[in-house]
């Protein structure tokens, strides 16, 4: 037989339920212009929200009669500080670039394979950054950007089965030489334009092949180096470089495009242009 105050808890109990059901229920929608079968589902949906809810308060009222009841706070954190409520915003959703393509080098040319593994990962580490910022500033039409593992400056874009190849050079110059990118080429239609900090840069679409498609580079000169990104076309089927210089030459306004430029300027990754007198 249970006492006086265990007959009060439970009484408690009950009506602690009942008031969480009839505050839960009272959110449902009406059931006024249900009718035949939906108003069966309707009464069978409300049931079931006060069992469980019921269920829920039920054990909750327990422990309260039995002094369990733990309220939230730093007590409830386990041994590193959580929780224990899993935070899936939290969890990291983006992936890494995606994998390199692998070009088999040619009897007696080099390839990022033959360095020292500590220059090689610092190469590695700059294509995954140079893909990153070319897939976002360069036109969609370029299709998903790859990093190729033959050498640092070498990329490719793929989309519908056609493959454009990127050229991002960022080479120290010999002090005493210049740059002359826009020359007096068939066809070649060559663009200028301020970027940050006055520095010239062009751009420039030309014939190539047999002239019946077109490529587009871009230059300019960074600290102590040459700047260069080109967009070849696709061969195979006589489809032009899918950029313009016009876009060329914005992409290379952007800061994170510059970023890029200033590491490799800083610390560079390609040897110094020698020219060749007579050459």
């Amino acid at each position: 037989m249970g006492t006086n105050e265990d007959h009060a808890d439970d009484r408690a109990a009950a009506l602690l339920v009942r008031e969480a059901m009839d505050r839960a229920t009272a959110e449902l929608p009406a059931l006024a212009d249900l009718v035949g079968p939906a108003r069966t589902q309707g009464l069978r949906r409300k049931a079931r929200v006060r069992a469980a809810i019921g269920g829920a308060v039920l054990a909750v009222a327990g422990l309260g009669v039995a002094g369990a009841l733990v309220l939230p706070g730093d007590g409830d954190r386990g041994p590193s500080g959580s929780t224990g409520v899993v935070d899936v915003a939290a969890a990291p959703t983006t992936s890494g670039p995606p994998p390199p393509v692998h070009i088999e080098p040619t009897p007696g040319q080099s390839s990022m394979a033959d360095l020292p593994p500590a220059e090689r990962a610092r190469q590695e580490n700059f294509q995954n950054r140079a893909v990153g910022v070319l897939q976002e500033l360069l036109p969609p039409a370029v299709g998903t950007v790859q990093r190729i593992d033959l050498s640092v400056r070498q990329y490719q874009g793929t989309k519908d089965g056609k493959t454009f190849r990127i050229i991002f050079s960022v080479r120290p110059f010999e002090p005493g030489s210049t740059s002359q990118p826009c020359m007096n080429v068939r066809g070649m239609v060559c663009t200028k334009a301020t970027l940050p900090g006055g520095i010239e840069g062009k751009a420039a679409t030309s014939p190539v092949n047999n002239g019946n498609v077109t490529e587009s580079r871009l230059w300019f000169r960074y600290g102590s180096s040459d700047v260069s990104l080109s967009v070849n076309p696709h061969d195979e089927s006589n489809t032009s470089a899918p950029v313009t210089s016009e876009q060329l030459l914005e992409l290379a306004k952007t800061p994170a495009f510059l970023d890029l430029v200033k590491t490799a300027d800083s610390d560079p990754l390609e040897k110094m242009q020698r020219t060749i007198v007579g050459g």
